[in-house]
């Protein structure tokens, strides 16, 4: 993990961070990544939520067309990570 705490990265945690509003996170996003990239964030994303709220890899893959190794590794960040989807997901459920 140190070797990512680097002065760009702090530097784009905090702008993300300092970002308001949905509309302007789309638009930095969608200049910062490709529109492929975002896509896969966010399928991850969701299949750490269908993971936490016990569904299986079979529904994943038939849901999002994740491959099952993709599947696995987000499993793998969640129950040996550094807790970075469960505080995400804890942190939009709470604000739902």
């Amino acid at each position: 993990m140190k070797n990512i705490r680097t002065d760009s990265i702090e530097k784009l945690l905090n702008a993300i961070m300092n970002i308001e509003g949905k509309d302007d996170l789309y638009e930095f996003f969608v200049d910062v990544l490709t529109v492929k990239e975002l896509k896969d964030m966010g399928d991850r994303f969701e299949a750490a939520i269908m993971l936490k709220n016990g569904e299986n890899y079979e529904t994943i893959t038939k849901t999002l067309g994740l491959s099952s190794a993709t599947i696995s590794r987000v499993s793998r960040c969640i129950n040996y990570g550094n807790g970075g989807y469960e505080k995400a997901i804890n942190a939009m459920e709470k604000k739902q």
